[in-house]
């Protein structure tokens, strides 16, 4: 595996793959890698003849009151986890690097953020377009991985990718999760050992809700409302939000119909966690027939 921390380097390099004509997948990651980093890697191992990796904690996601400077960092561990999982080059580039003045130029999401995290988070996803944009530039990926844990995230980089004509192409991959059904998420480690016990009833509310779905059930009022009673009888954490949309467009639904995100976050004492699961609903009309 090629660790490699220089912008020039790097492009020195993609530009011998390009030429040979090798297919590339991109894993862009914030580092602290567990289970989903590494499914990311690995499918992209399946797909392309070289595999990148990005570790780059980017300090645009980051709001004044979030974790910037407590996220987790552990370089040495991340590098032998990735050249386990068949990344041929790691890049790991600086700061400085990265964002090497103030920029002319800034990037807004104007479309899919106003709602889940992006309602609070504001310029959030403007910093992922912002260093995605850098990192594609740079990478030139045949295909680039994203989990489907962060499916706003998805959305926005599949509406960056279109509209920007990046000839990329998205990969959403499944939530990676622990076997009590938990999504993986570096934030993890933050719980304390009760709320650790608790916390897959995030995912137990959003199984339910599929279920009700499978039984007929189209109503998004009454589904948020079932989740949040099972999350509030079940854990000892503070509802964000509970909500319901189509998904990608996040457009509000009077009635379940097309594809729906069912989304969750909950804030425990020091970790705030996410969860969704996307649905094909079936028309009312079609599924008593």
């Amino acid at each position: 595996m090629n660790v490699i921390s220089k912008i020039n380097d790097l492009r020195l390099t993609i530009d011998h793959l390009k030429n040979t004509g090798k297919t590339i997948g991109f894993v862009p990651t914030m580092g602290f890698l567990h289970e989903g980093h590494l499914t990311l890697a690995k499918e992209a191992r399946t797909n392309n003849e070289v595999v990148v990796m990005s570790i780059f904690v980017n300090p645009l996601q980051f709001g004044p009151n979030e974790d910037f400077d407590r996220y987790p960092r552990d370089v040495e561990r991340d590098t032998e986890l990735a050249r386990m999982s068949g990344v041929d080059i790691l890049f790991i580039p600086d700061v400085a690097d990265m964002y090497p003045g103030k920029q002319s130029i800034t990037m807004n999401v104007e479309e899919r953020v106003d709602v889940l995290c992006g309602r609070k988070r504001e310029g959030h996803f403007d910093g992922v377009v912002t260093v995605l944009t850098k990192l594609f530039h740079l990478v030139q990926p045949t295909r680039a991985y994203f989990g489907q844990k962060d499916a706003q995230q998805v959305a926005v980089v599949e509406g960056l990718v279109s509209d920007y004509f990046f000839p990329i192409e998205i990969i959403r991959v499944p939530t990676v999760r622990e076997e009590d059904g938990l999504a993986k998420s570096s934030r993890n480690v933050y719980l304390s050992q009760d709320e650790r016990q608790v916390a897959p009833f995030l995912y137990e509310s959003l199984q339910e809700a599929r279920k009700r779905i499978e039984e007929g059930e189209r109503s998004p009022s009454f589904l948020t409302g079932m989740i949040s009673k099972i999350i509030q009888e079940n854990t000892s954490g503070t509802i964000d939000y509970v909500e319901v949309y189509s998904y990608p467009e996040f457009r509000e639904l009077k009635r379940l119909e097309g594809d729906i995100i069912i989304a969750v976050a909950v804030q425990f004492q020091q970790a705030r966690l996410i969860d969704n699961i996307i649905i094909s609903v079936q028309p009312e009309e079609d599924y008593y027939v």
